[in-house]
């Protein structure tokens, strides 16, 4: 499954990332906030970049992993919403 994930990471970068940026493709498993911030403090990230992809008036704030990666995360965070 990871193998498979770790492909179309690859080939979504390809298709929308230009070629001028360094990007790190890595697929993690485990508790979604922790793997972030561990996988983040390990590479020394500069950005994490998040989706949100509840749009539902309830979750307008932030869903339980995104909110957890922006108040526990060392680094700048950018939370995008789909």
């Amino acid at each position: 499954m990871a193998e498979k994930v770790l492909q179309k990471l690859h080939e979504f970068v390809d298709a929308n990332v230009s070629a001028e940026m360094n990007v790190q493709h890595i697929v993690g498993e485990g508790n979604v906030y922790e793997v972030i911030l561990s996988f983040a403090d390990k590479i020394n990230a500069d950005v994490i970049v998040a989706t949100e992809h509840r749009p539902e008036f309830k979750n307008y704030l932030l869903g339980p992993n995104a909110a957890r990666v922006v108040r526990h995360a060392k680094y700048l965070v950018m939370v995008v919403r789909e």
